[in-house]
């Protein structure tokens, strides 16, 4: 998967259960570099990007969802968008591991400026992840039709 070059890079920090078991899905399972960690926290290159588990205790709250095109789509959540075949290389390669699906593969708003492939999946921690690529990327911020934001 291609990497950006002279666009900013994002970090995000979310909280994690189980460090071991963060370790090995986001090394392992989607194939991040290691990058810095100690004995409550992680860093990960997330497909260029710097992502940090923070280790907490407790359980955290049920989250809410929104309806999108039918699906009821956790609120939050991050991810990245891919190019097509990418989209679908990492599909296939989360059926390989026998990761669960919170919504499967589809193509969402077909034959509409916003068309795209989509899949949500959790990690271990129960943190939410949407992989996701456009038909046409130079749509990426257009304007919503009205009927593409249920």
């Amino acid at each position: 998967m291609q990497r950006p070059s002279s666009r900013p890079r994002f970090h995000l920090a979310f909280p994690v259960r189980d460090l071991a078991a963060t370790r090995r899905f986001y090394a392992e399972t989607l194939g991040c570099a290691l990058g810095r960690e100690s004995a409550r926290w992680i860093d990960f290159d997330f497909f260029g990007h710097q992502i940090s588990a923070h280790l907490v205790d407790g359980e955290g709250e049920l989250e809410p969802v929104n309806a999108v095109d039918g699906d009821a789509v956790p609120v939050r959540h991050f991810g990245l968008v891919l190019e097509w075949s990418d989209w679908e290389a990492l599909v296939e390669r989360l059926r390989r591991a026998g990761v669960p699906f919170v919504i499967g593969p589809r193509v969402r708003f077909a034959g509409k400026p916003g068309e795209q492939g989509t899949v949500f999946i959790r990690d271990p921690s129960g943190n939410a992840l949407e992989f996701k690529a456009l038909r046409d990327m130079d749509r990426l911020f257009a304007p919503q039709e009205p009927d593409e934001h249920d």
